[in-house]
């Protein structure tokens, strides 16, 4: 395993590698004191930019745990453009699945690369701020950060 962090605006954001390759882990949370590599260090470097309003987009190879219904959601965020909204039930639409708009809410709870892969970007049906794993004033941040308009 291997580990970057740093502090951010919202408290500490810990990037994950078990092989060295790809990131399969961004979290709020303390590193458990495992050695960087480069692509945690690349990760870092650009989450960093993102945070200082350099980086909209992110070009990182990732690799995350999850069921096919999972990746098909994940993959599904990645083209939400930064400040871009999305409710559950459109994520639901597009990946075929127009009634799946809870489903879509759990594979978001367990989305482990946060931020690179915007679950933050996914709200409510009426434009409210909904769940969030790291926490709803963490989602706000982001969406702030990113200039979003809801309600």
């Amino acid at each position: 395993m291997y580990q970057d962090s740093f502090e951010s605006p919202i408290g500490p954001v810990t990037v994950s590698s078990r092989d060295g390759e790809f990131i399969c882990e961004i979290a709020f949370a303390e590193p458990d004191g495992f050695p960087s590599c480069n692509v945690t260090r690349i990760g870092k470097q650009q989450l960093q930019e993102y945070f200082n309003r350099k980086r909209k987009r992110f070009n990182l190879p990732l690799k995350a745990e999850g069921t096919e219904f999972q990746h098909r959601v994940w993959k599904q965020l990645t083209t939400l453009e930064y400040g871009q909204l999305a409710s559950y039930r459109d994520i639901a639409e597009a990946i075929g699945n127009p009634k799946g708009n809870r489903a879509v809410g759990m594979a978001n709870s367990r989305n482990p690369i946060a931020i690179v892969v915007p679950c933050h970007r996914v709200i409510g049906a009426d434009g409210s701020i909904t769940g969030y794993a790291g926490g709803i004033e963490k989602k706000a941040f982001l969406l702030y950060h990113e200039g979003a308009v809801f309600d």
